[in-house]
């Protein structure tokens, strides 16, 4: 199911004898685009854009959408990994683990490559293993977020962790940066380049050359973390 706003209105197209529902999104965008996920199908288009040539992209792409469509219904859904003493997971691009201590106070802290977790239970060791790694994400991307605005000619803007399902990152038009707290799964170059990309929205909050220009001012390796953050996406590890 689809959760609107009022920029956004559920409708229907027919692609190869398939009804496909889509939820259309306009906005202050130039162009035309799509993006299927595991909510199906959604469209952004600019405000004046007409229903006749939106429906005739979808149309263009109609293979891509259903392949795309049957893809992620078929994706099998990763089973979590529980943490527990022992558990070993990545962060930042480097190996931990995990060593689960009972205790009536709970508490955890990273020491060296352990994350040492004291909890009262097994119920509250997620939530603990949560919070570190929340706590370790806030602290890495608020270095790197400086360490680029430095480099940008720009105050570092404040952060925010968010929780969004599908996106890794943005930058709001009064300069706020939020980053998604799972990019702390990922390799510190692939943060790095959501980073870059949500600084340069500093300065063009567009997509256009002029911002990819910038992108590439702050790391000249963007095309290629940015294939490694979609590729890593789809594997994102689960705990619980």
């Amino acid at each position: 199911m689809f959760s609107t706003t009022p920029a956004e209105t559920r409708r229907q197209i027919v692609l190869a004898e398939q009804s496909v529902d889509y939820l259309l999104r306009r906005s202050h965008r130039r162009t035309i685009g799509l993006t299927i996920d595991h909510r199906g199908l959604r469209v952004g288009a600019p405000v004046r854009a007409s229903l006749r040539d939106i429906e005739a992209l979808i149309l263009q792409h109609g293979q891509w959408v259903l392949d795309k469509l049957t893809e992620w219904r078929e994706r099998p859904t990763a089973k979590p990994t529980p943490v527990v003493d022992g558990t070993v997971f990545f962060a930042l691009g480097e190996p931990y683990t995990a060593a689960v201590r009972p205790t009536s106070r709970p508490r955890a802290q990273f020491i060296g490559n352990t994350l040492l977790l004291e909890t009262p239970g097994p119920a509250e060791t997620p939530r603990l293993f949560e919070k570190a790694l929340r706590e370790k994400a806030r602290r890495v991307f608020a270095e790197r977020l400086a360490l680029y605005a430095i480099r940008l000619g720009v105050n570092a803007p404040p952060l925010r962790l968010s929780s969004a399902r599908t996106r890794w990152g943005s930058c709001s038009r009064h300069g706020g940066i939020s980053l998604n707290w799972k990019l702390v799964f990922m390799p510190l170059p692939v943060v790095d380049y959501v980073v870059c990309h949500e600084l340069a929205h500093l300065k063009e909050m567009n997509h256009s050359p002029r911002f990819w220009s910038v992108v590439e001012q702050l790391c000249p390796e963007w095309r290629a973390r940015r294939a490694e953050l979609r590729q890593l996406g789809r594997q994102l590890p689960q705990f619980e």
